[in-house]
């Protein structure tokens, strides 16, 4: 009941002096790209089947999805710092939706890796525009407004890939795609028209000048990014594993079906618009290392066991056990944005994401080798010993965001 009063009272306070429809617009274009990136993993064996790909390459075209999902968030953090989020954001979303219609008419498997990289790239130029805006909008709330953000991003990928998975089912996995781009239209322009024109819009000085490069070097000398930068290398390394071969693994290992196999993929996410405000609001009161250490026990329980349990229900609760691993980005991304002067915020953030994420995006590609190899159940259990590892680093942060 307490836990309920809390989140309606975060709820009205996000709400107040007028912000609350940005809020909507920006979680509700999050949500979607989100939601569409995870039809991917849904898809994968119908890729496989359609373009011949083993599980090391259709690994490789998820790695192309994340790793063109990393390299524009730098210039998406430049532009942001530069010129409208509004305009980046919007842009985001267009281009993401004009690329899967050429994934949709792909006829050689050249083409389908050229444009899911379109597809990334599309989506990296929003997160980090959506993070500088919302510590503008919510300099006091920052872990509260991510933690919805990111919780509707779990919404979308909740619903948006078993619908895609019915969709292929009963039409074709191009239609499984297809149903997105007119929303993605869409919420392009109403990300447009339901913001306000921002004041910054055109910032003096967004390039990288020397003396930008120079106050961004002095911050990113700071010891405690160091060892986050560390750490979501390793976060990123395990999650863009785990989500690529999810589906497929309880398809071909745990012998589920495809449907049911959706659905489990999907209630993963599920759990997760629980998971993320909670995450949100814990950042903002006992700090960065208690938060994440809590946050990220569970899966590695959950990936040890993964491998020695079989059925439906143990399966369901697996899921829900490993579901908590995301709540980790409302705590890193608000340390992040907390970490970095205003000025160079979207620089610096879109700097650490875009390493980071870069680096994780080889993680799909080496997990769908070791499964390859006969190796599918030890894959899980490496993973839960990177996060033990990711857990050791977590020790070393202070004990509070504010020390």
């Amino acid at each position: 009941m307490d836990i309920t009063r809390a989140i309606v009272t975060e709820g009205k306070a996000l709400w107040r002096g007028g912000n609350g429809p940005s809020l909507v617009a920006i979680a509700g274009g999050w949500g979607l790209l989100l939601g569409t990136r995870m039809i991917y993993p849904v898809l994968l064996p119908y890729f496989r089947d359609s373009f011949g790909l083993s599980l090391t390459i259709a690994g490789l075209l998820i790695s192309i999805l994340w790793l063109g999902s990393a390299v524009g968030q730098l210039p998406g953090g430049i532009l942001a710092d530069r010129y409208s989020e509004r305009t980046v954001m919007a842009s985001s979303a267009i281009i993401v939706g004009v690329a899967l219609s050429l994934v949709v008419t792909a006829q050689t498997a050249s083409v389908l890796f050229v444009a899911t990289g379109i597809v990334g790239l599309g989506q990296s130029l929003y997160p980090i525009a959506r993070i500088t805006i919302l510590s503008h909008i919510y300099p006091d709330r920052i872990g509260s407004a991510l933690g919805v953000t990111m919780a509707t991003g779990d919404l979308g990928q909740t619903v948006l890939p078993p619908i895609a998975g019915v969709v292929a089912v009963t039409i074709a996995w191009q239609a499984g795609l297809s149903f997105v781009i007119p929303l993605l239209l869409l919420v392009g322009v109403g990300i447009w028209v339901a913001l306000p024109a921002q004041e910054h819009t055109t910032r003096e000085g967004g390039a990288l000048s020397a003396d930008r490069l120079q106050l961004l070097r002095s911050e990113l000398r700071d010891s405690d990014l160091g060892i986050v930068t560390v750490i979501l290398i390793l976060f990123f390394l395990t999650w863009q594993s785990f989500t690529g071969f999810y589906p497929t693994y309880l398809v071909e290992v745990k012998g589920l079906s495809s449907a049911t196999a959706g659905l489990l993929f999907s209630a993963f996410f599920a759990f997760g618009i629980l998971v993320k405000p909670v995450a949100g609001a814990a950042y903002d009161r006992i700090g960065m290392r208690r938060s994440l250490v809590i946050i990220l026990a569970g899966p590695v329980v959950g990936f040890g066991a993964l491998p020695f349990v079989e059925g439906v229900w143990p399966l369901v609760a697996i899921t829900a056990i490993v579901s908590t691993m995301l709540g980790s980005g409302a705590v890193t991304q608000s340390f992040l944005a907390d970490a970095f002067s205003e000025e160079i915020r979207g620089t610096g953030l879109g700097v650490i994401r875009t390493i980071t994420a870069v680096i994780g995006a080889t993680g799909p590609v080496l997990f769908g080798s070791i499964a390859d190899r006969g190796y599918f159940d030890e894959g899980y259990l490496l993973l839960a010993a990177i996060l033990a590892v990711v857990i050791l680093l977590t020790l070393r942060l202070p004990d509070s965001s504010t020390d």
